[in-house]
């Protein structure tokens, strides 16, 4: 039987501009696995670690930001894995950050800041499509899914 596992994040960076909102997508370096795929920032859970904890480390790792706002989205990501046999449920973050330099990690070898419609398209995976969806629609919905979602920092 296959096992449920939480090991994974994803989030999606965005800042606010004159031109309306920004998402950050960057591409995987040929030297990782899934090499050239457009994704947002992502990444392992360590040992001891809380699901946002990771996003926010992960952010650092991969951009050099600080968020200055993270919520939850309202979406759970998943997949499937031969290896292990297991199915990874992914939590979904919104991060918004207050400028636009980017350092980029080894991880990755390009970035880029594009509006959602963009971000959407360019993104392969249907769990990657869905998670910015899921945020932006909370972004620009007139609820309170964010106040009640939003995460301290």
């Amino acid at each position: 039987m296959s096992e449920n596992l939480v090991r994974v994040i994803d989030a999606y960076i965005f800042r606010q501009t004159e031109n309306g909102l920004k998402f950050l997508l960057m591409k995987r370096a040929e030297t990782k696995m899934y090499e050239h795929l457009w994704q947002g920032v992502a990444g392992k859970i360590e040992a001891g670690e809380k699901s946002w904890e990771a996003a926010i480390r992960e952010l650092k790792e991969e951009t050099g930001f600080d968020a200055v706002r993270m919520f939850v989205a309202d979406h759970v990501s998943h997949f499937y894995e031969t290896h292990g046999d297991r199915i990874n449920l992914v939590p979904v973050f919104g991060i918004e950050v207050d400028r636009e330099d980017v350092t980029i990690s080894e991880e990755h070898c390009e970035f880029k800041w594009v509006n959602f419609e963009t971000a959407r398209d360019t993104l392969v995976w249907k769990g990657q499509k869905e998670g910015i969806i899921a945020v932006n629609d909370m972004l620009i919905s007139n609820d309170d899914r964010i106040k009640w979602s939003e995460i301290k920092l």
